[in-house]
């Protein structure tokens, strides 16, 4: 563990500042713009989810360039492929000369006419599908991940996974990323933390009457359902549309806590700031990471903010970048060893024969 380099002017220093800023309409503008700087096409695409499930998601490249690898970025809990983060990490990797698949998660975006059934966190198997189907379509070589708050635990159970997917991830990058679920929404809880659990609650429960809009026979659910909290709404989504029995089995489900990462064969660096109002920083210090996992802990950035200047210019961007960047040329260096290897075996080989 480490600390960060990230180092905000005075007047970007508060959390709540940070985090409203971080995912503005604002922010999503300039992201927009940063996108378009690069000359990347964008093209739509439906995924395989596996057993009939279709996740939307969008790929982008230099036209004319030969990419040096694939990015597959995964957002947040009701964000999207458009959010700021993901059209400014984009932007980013483009600019490195990537390709990038930009993930809706199942219900996100403008995705929710596309499954029956509704989303919900422990739906990793669908996104390893997913990753795996893009794999092939776009022949990546490197191929590396990254992912914020949300999207941060789907990355990290992706890369958990990668191996007996058959899936060659070079790297993977996660920003604030939920460890424990059960403890970020008691975090949530704490009073002059409401404000957060509002904004989901709200989001929440718009998604939700849109996808019953759509789906009135799967998804019976009467607005006093959905007018309650996010403990209780939450644990009215475990009892009848997860075979989870109760809440605190729902979050362990895709908790990464503890030691549960101790396993990673994948490279991992992780994000997180100190003042984050959403994720607790204690189940950070609390990891038991591999080697080849890095954590950084920031002072300051609040929940995926990391702004840097009144131009909403982000250092989490740049940094995953950096930091992907870095793995995928750890990974040709070692493919490239690997070619010559078994040259010399094969020329030793004919000179025997």
């Amino acid at each position: 563990m480490g600390g960060s380099e990230y180092a905000p002017p005075f007047w970007l220093r508060n959390p709540h500042l940070q985090t409203a800023l971080g995912s503005s309409q604002w922010r999503r503008r300039r992201g927009a713009q940063a996108l378009a700087a690069t000359g990347a096409v964008t093209t739509e695409h439906l995924v395989d989810g596996g057993e009939g499930v279709r996740l939307h998601g969008l790929h982008s490249v230099v036209p004319d360039r030969a990419p040096r690898g694939l990015v597959l970025l995964l957002h947040g809990w009701e964000g999207s492929s458009e959010s700021s983060y993901m059209r400014q990490t984009a932007a980013q990797m483009l600019a490195l000369g990537y390709a990038v698949f930009r993930l809706n998660f199942r219900d996100h975006g403008d995705s929710h006419h596309l499954n029956e059934a509704i989303f919900h966190s422990n739906r990793i198997d669908e996104v390893v599908h997913a990753a795996v189907d893009i794999a092939a379509r776009f022949d990546p070589r490197p191929m590396l991940a990254a992912g914020y708050s949300l999207g941060g635990n789907f990355a990290l159970r992706l890369a958990l996974r990668a191996p007996a997917a058959g899936l060659q991830l070079a790297g993977i990058a996660a920003v604030c990323p939920v460890i424990d679920p059960a403890r970020t929404m008691l975090q949530m809880e704490v009073a002059h933390h409401q404000l957060y659990l509002r904004h989901f609650e709200r989001t929440w429960r718009a998604s939700l009457r849109r996808k019953r809009d759509l789906f009135p026979d799967h998804l019976d659910v009467d607005d006093a359902t959905l007018s309650l909290g996010l403990r209780d709404l939450t644990d009215w989504l475990v009892r009848t549309h997860t075979e989870f029995g109760t809440l605190d089995d729902y979050f362990d489900g895709y908790s990464v806590a503890g030691d549960r990462l101790s396993s990673l064969q994948v490279p991992v660096d992780i994000l997180m700031a100190a003042d984050d109002p959403v994720i607790p920083l204690d189940a950070f210090h609390a990891l038991a990471l591999p080697a080849h996992a890095r954590l950084e802990i920031s002072r300051w950035g609040g929940h995926c903010g990391f702004l840097l200047d009144r131009h909403l210019d982000g250092f989490a961007e740049r940094w995953v970048a950096a930091r992907l960047d870095v793995h995928a040329d750890a990974a040709r260096t070692a493919s490239e060893r690997t070619r010559l290897a078994t040259a010399v075996h094969a020329g030793a080989g004919a000179q025997s024969g």
